[in-house]
């Protein structure tokens, strides 16, 4: 069994000087029984009424939540898989990746669809478009950009309102946002194109959603590539400053997907969070869990959980494409 509250309030000093969160909280510090650590890249803002509705139904759990990037959860959990129970992230290859390399719970007596998970192990519970996210203000009087090519033309037509004005992820840094890159990349050649353009204009680099979507807010952007939708969606307020593009030549869909860690102590209050996320309270798009729902999914754009996900992750493939990126966003 898991280590009592008052004791595991006693350790997370230490725990915090180890590891610079970015958030970490604890959820039902009263229980009395198992606390469960589970390693997240969503926001906790955004997962905290998933958690909420879980210890309310669990009394006798508590929950250490850990929230850091994407990059980050693959190198932590292997370096210590024993260490956490739950892993939730938005980067799939990197999931699929642990799951593949035995690190996942094989959890039979979870029923899911096929699609949406991988070999009983690894479970999809969200699906999230990539977005483009402008501010209103700056396309005033213009068209609105519906495909990669209606913006790259409104790049190239109208340089000073973009430049040092575009934010993007650093792929480099960004478990998501590499995933983001190389899918789009597969899907079609104008994403070389556009990042090409955008590294002209001087894009900034950002480890997350969140701080574009601030920036965007506060006016230092004007537009924002591959945003995760529903962290913009969480923002957007009628009449607003931002609104949110789903480009229409080809959308890209992830899913947030979670899974038991293989070597954990507390298997069955895991199994049970797992549980809970797959039953629909983890992203009913309602007030309790501001997430997409899994089935609005559509099978056209949804990156799939399979074996060729995991092709960009291998060693020589990441290098080449990793520099080829470099070559056209930076520019000097």
């Amino acid at each position: 069994m898991r280590l009592p509250v008052i004791l595991m309030l006693m350790v997370m000093p230490v725990l915090a000087y180890a590891q610079d969160w970015e958030d970490r909280r604890l959820f039902n510090p009263s229980a009395s029984g198992t606390v469960l650590r589970i390693l997240s890249s969503t926001d906790t803002a955004v997962f905290a009424p998933i958690i909420e509705a879980f210890v309310a139904e669990t009394p006798e759990t508590g929950v250490e939540y850990l929230v850091t990037s994407t990059a980050e959860i693959d190198r932590l959990f292997r370096a210590d898989p024993g260490a956490y129970d739950v892993v939730v992230s938005s980067a799939m290859d990197l999931q699929l990746k642990l799951a593949n390399d035995g690190y996942a719970l094989r959890l039979n007596d979870v029923a899911h669809p096929g699609w949406a998970q991988w070999r009983q192990s690894l479970f999809a519970f969200t699906a999230e478009p990539a977005a483009i996210v402008i501010n209103r203000a700056a396309f005033a009087g213009r068209d609105i950009p519906k495909t990669r090519q209606d913006l790259i033309r409104q790049m190239r037509d109208h340089p000073e309102i973009f430049r040092n004005k575009i934010g993007t992820y650093d792929i480099r840094k960004s478990g998501l946002g590499y995933l983001f890159a190389t899918q789009d990349a597969r899907a079609s050649e104008t994403y070389w194109r556009l990042m090409e353009v955008m590294g002209g204009l001087g894009a900034q680099l950002y480890c997350c959603s969140g701080d574009m979507i601030d920036d965007l807010a506060s006016g230092r952007l004007v537009m924002a590539y591959n945003v995760l939708g529903s962290y913009a969606a969480a923002r957007l307020v009628p009449g607003g400053a931002l609104e949110t593009i789903l480009p229409s030549d080809f959308p890209i869909t992830m899913m947030r997907t979670a899974f038991v860690s293989k070597d954990t102590g507390a298997s069955g209050a895991a199994t049970g969070f797992v549980q809970h996320l797959l039953s629909g309270e983890g992203g009913d798009g309602g007030a309790e869990a501001p997430l997409p729902p899994l089935d609005s999914a559509s099978q056209g754009s949804t990156i799939v959980l399979e074996p060729a996900l995991m092709t960009f992750l291998d060693t020589l493939k990441r290098r080449r494409f990793l520099t080829e990126w470099e070559n056209a966003i930076i520019q000097k």
